[in-house]
């Protein structure tokens, strides 16, 4: 069976577990094994935050390089940008070849999705004068480029990754 690596910061969820196992049970439907960060926790004696730090980064990178794909849950998260981990290990998995594949709740570019308060009084702009892609893609292009993103949630994008990931599995 394949496996898929469900990155996002469904981790910080305070039913982070039980999301955990609503996503991989959801995987299953679709003859896929969902891998979550929190199947593993951090091993007894490692007992600084540094150090449970360390172990967490390196679980999650052999969960990744595990894995035959990624699903990442790319909503907003503390601001207006997907969360910053899950970015990144888009980013590890894409080094390593592996198909990516996102959600977002609501789709439109990004000029399209930056809320009101945001956006600046000049077009193309937001309210510090910086620049916003007009590439007509929902996130910013180094995570919307290679990554397949349906506009719904994880069942929309695993119904994207399933007829790819298992024609390349036949």
């Amino acid at each position: 069976m394949l496996k898929i690596y469900l990155a996002g910061p469904d981790v910080f969820r305070p039913d982070a577990l039980e999301q955990g196992e609503r996503l991989k049970a959801l995987c299953a439907e679709f003859g896929l094994q969902g891998v979550y960060p929190l199947d593993h926790s951090v091993p007894e004696g490692i007992d600084g935050p540094q150090e449970q730090a360390l172990w967490i980064y390196q679980a999650n990178l052999a969960l990744i390089a595990g894995a035959d794909a990624v699903l990442a849950n790319l909503n907003p998260f503390r601001g207006t940008e997907p969360d910053s981990g899950t970015a990144f290990e888009l980013g590890y998995a894409s080094a390593l070849g592996k198909p990516l594949y996102g959600y977002i709740d609501e789709g439109g570019s990004c000029a399209e999705r930056l809320p009101c308060e945001w956006l600046g009084s000049d077009p193309g702009h937001d309210r510090d004068g910086n620049l916003v892609e007009a590439f007509g893609l929902p996130l910013n292009l180094m995570l919307a480029v290679p990554t397949q993103i349906a506009v719904g949630g994880p069942r929309e994008a695993l119904e994207l990754a399933k007829a790819e990931l298992l024609t390349q599995e036949a």
